[in-house]
C-alpha cells in the first residue's frame, strides 16, 4: 500500500489551506482529498472532544492503518505524495509516530507570528459559531479550563504558539535536510517564492504555476451564517454529490462562495493583549530565530 512521501504537518492558521490547494494542482502531486485527519496524533484512539462543535470533525478523522494507507490509492506513480494535518506540529506524540512509519518523509511546516495566529484561531471558531466566549481575551483566559475539560487542540489558543519547543521535537528525529520551513509573511506577500522552494524540496518541476488567486479557509465575519454552515460543515447531502465532481473543483467553487460570504473581522488585537502574548512567546521566539536562521524581530514588536 502507498505511503506518503510527504506532509505538511502545521503551524495552524499559518496558510496551509491555500498551500494544499497549490500544491495539489501540481501534476506531480497528489495530496490526499482529506485534510487535517490527524492519524499520527489519533492513532489506535477513539476520540473524545467535548468542545462546542468538536464531534462535527470527527468523520474526518482516521485512526487506523488500513484507512490511512486508502487515503493514497489514487496517488499512481506520482514521486511526491503526501497530506495535510495542522495538528501535526504540536500534536502529542505526532513526531515519534511519523519517524516510526515515515522515517524518509519530508516535513513542511509554515509559521505565523504566534499573537497573530492565536487571534486568528479564535476568530476562526467566532467565524464558524462555535466560539461561546464574547471576547479573545476571555478566551485565552478560559483555555487552561477547555484543556482540562478535553477540548479539541484548536481551543488551545496560547499552548499551540511555542514553536520552538514543537519543532524541536522533529529536529531531534528527522535530519535537517528533510525539514522546510516557511514563513506565513513570506507565503502572504509572494506565494510563487514559497511554491518554487518547495517544489524544489519536493523533488517535482519548480517551474510549474498554479493559479494562486484564491485564499482558502479565510477568518472573518459570515454576511450569511447559514450560508456559512452549509459550506462548512460536514453533510449527508454533500456527500451524495462528492463523487459526481472532482474534488479541485468541489474546493475551488467552495473558498469562492466561502469567501464572497466573509467580511473582515472589525476589530484588532488590543495592545496590550499583543504586549502580553509577546512575553509569553518571547523566549521561544528567540530560540526559534536559531533554529530556522530567520530574522523573528517582527514579531517581537507590539
Amino acid at each position: 500500500m502507498t505511503m506518503p512521501t510527504f506532509l505538511m504537518i502545521g503551524g495552524a492558521k499559518g496558510g496551509t489551506s491555500s498551500l494544499y490547494a497549490y500544491l495539489r494542482q501540481h501534476p506531480e502531486i497528489f495530496l490526499s482529498a482529506v485534510r487535517e485527519c490527524d492519524f499520527f496524533v489519533l492513532e489506535g484512539q477513539t476520540p473524545s472532544f467535548r468542545g462546542p462543535g468538536d464531534q462535527i470533525a470527527f468523520r474526518r478523522y482516521i485512526t487506523h492503518l488500513d484507512r490511512y494507507q486508502a487515503l493514497f490509492t489514487g496517488a499512481g506513480d506520482r514521486p511526491a505524495v503526501g497530506e495535510s494535518s495542522d495538528l501535526y506540529l504540536d500534536g502529542q506524540g505526532a513526531a515519534g509516530r511519523i519517524c516510526h512509519y515515515l522515517p524518509e518523509a519530508k516535513l513542511v511546516v509554515i509559521l505565523r507570528d504566534p499573537a497573530e495566529r492565536a487571534y486568528s484561531q479564535y476568530n476562526h471558531l467566532v467565524r464558524d459559531g462555535r466560539e461561546p466566549l464574547p471576547t479573545f481575551e476571555q478566551a485565552l483566559d478560559a483555555e487552561e479550563t477547555r484543556i482540562a475539560s478535553g477540548w479539541h487542540p484548536i481551543w488551545h489558543l496560547k499552548a499551540r504558539g511555542f514553536y520552538a519547543a514543537q519543532l524541536q521535537e522533529y529536529l531531534d528525529r528527522f535530519p535537517a535536510e528533510q525539514i522546510s520551513v516557511h514563513l506565513h509573511d513570506d507565503f502572504t506577500q509572494d506565494p510563487w517564492a514559497v511554491l518554487r522552494a518547495l517544489f524544489r524540496f519536493l523533488g517535482v518541476d519548480p517551474e510549474f504555476r498554479p493559479d494562486t488567486s484564491l485564499r482558502y479557509n479565510v477568518s472573518g465575519t459570515p454576511r450569511s451564517r447559514l450560508l456559512h454552515a452549509l459550506l462548512a460543515q460536514p453533510m449527508a447531502v454533500k456527500d451524495v454529490f462528492k463523487p459526481l465532481l472532482p474534488a479541485a473543483f468541489r474546493h475551488r467553487v467552495r473558498a469562492k462562495l466561502m469567501n464572497r460570504n466573509i467580511v473582515p473581522y472589525g476589530t484588532t488585537m488590543a495592545p496590550a493583549t499583543r504586549a502580553g502574548l509577546i512575553e509569553l512567546y518571547r523566549q521561544d521566539i528567540l530560540r526559534l530565530q536559531g533554529l530556522i536562521q530567520r530574522d523573528l524581530r517582527a514579531w517581537l514588536e507590539t
